[in-house]
């Protein structure tokens, strides 16, 4: 079985023995971060196959020679947020994913940001034994090391029967949100949704999940944009919005990590300048 990503403006990706084998179409012609980060103007399948490389080849993603040792990609990023949480103590462990692994429980602030610094929308993956011993090494632990499946579910319950009880779990289903509300619930624990890759999100969908979610990702979705009603946002043109208190709190200590300015303001939110926005936004 191959793996398959989406990136760079949502462009379906097929990884295969460390290259790349197929290329589909971006759904989106412009983003800013890859225009910041890669000077990129304009989102097109050779440059997505371009960007794929680039990971495997610095990263090692999706093959054996996998590495966890990427710093902060973006300020404001999932995995950004969730490794400075792990650090300051205000989170036990997380339940993310991982090319070549499938779920992962870790508590280990570096794996959780290596595992994810350039990690976009991880659709399929199939196991590599050397990418699993290395999460492990890192006290990491790989839910179906057999398949690799992505189960957010399944993570979230099997990281509270190892006794976490402060967890972030980081989603992109909205079916996926409601199941891992009824689990908090049934297993008293304090829960941190974090909503990414929403690209393509219908209304209703987005509605649904922006009803349980602490933080979520604005991407390249206009839905999201449309409903949200955030407490807090960080960023303008890919924005992070929590829209709970515990979100709000996460956001905040992650700040204090960012070296660069911040300009803190007062004002009604989402705060979406349009020169800034990806383009189209779907």
């Amino acid at each position: 079985m191959p793996h398959v990503m989406e990136l760079f403006g949502k462009t379906r990706v097929v990884v295969k023995d460390g290259k790349v084998i197929e290329v589909g179409e971006p759904v989106t012609d412009y983003c800013p971060v890859f225009k910041k980060t890669d000077g990129v103007s304009k989102l097109t399948a050779q440059e997505a196959k371009k960007n794929m490389e680039y990971r495997i080849r610095e990263l090692g993603m999706f093959t054996p020679q996998r590495k966890f040792d990427h710093g902060v990609f973006v300020n404001f990023g999932a995995s950004e947020i969730m490794m400075t949480a792990l650090r300051r103590g205000l989170l036990d462990t997380t339940v993310t994913v991982c090319d070549g692994a499938g779920t992962v429980i870790s508590s280990d602030p570096g794996l959780v940001q290596g595992m994810g610094a350039l990690m976009s929308g991880l659709i399929e993956t199939e196991p590599i034994p050397e990418i699993i011993k290395g999460i492990e090494a890192h006290g990491g632990v790989v839910v179906d090391k057999e398949k690799a499946s992505i189960d957010q579910v399944a993570g979230l319950i099997k990281a509270c029967d190892l006794g976490h009880r402060n967890i972030a779990v980081s989603i992109v289903d909205p079916h996926d949100a409601v199941r891992l509300r009824v689990i908090e619930k049934e297993r008293g624990i304090d829960l941190i949704l974090i909503g990414a890759h929403l690209t393509g999100l219908k209304d209703t969908e987005a509605k649904a999940l922006i009803r349980e979610l602490d933080i979520v990702t604005g991407c390249a979705s206009r839905s999201i944009r449309d409903k949200v009603k955030p407490l807090i946002q960080m960023g303008t043109s890919v924005p992070m919005f929590a829209m709970t208190q515990k979100g709000k709190e996460l956001l905040c200590e992650r700040a204090k990590e960012v070296d660069s300015t911040i300009l803190i303001n007062t004002m009604n939110l989402p705060v979406l300048p349009e020169h800034k926005q990806p383009k189209p936004l779907l």
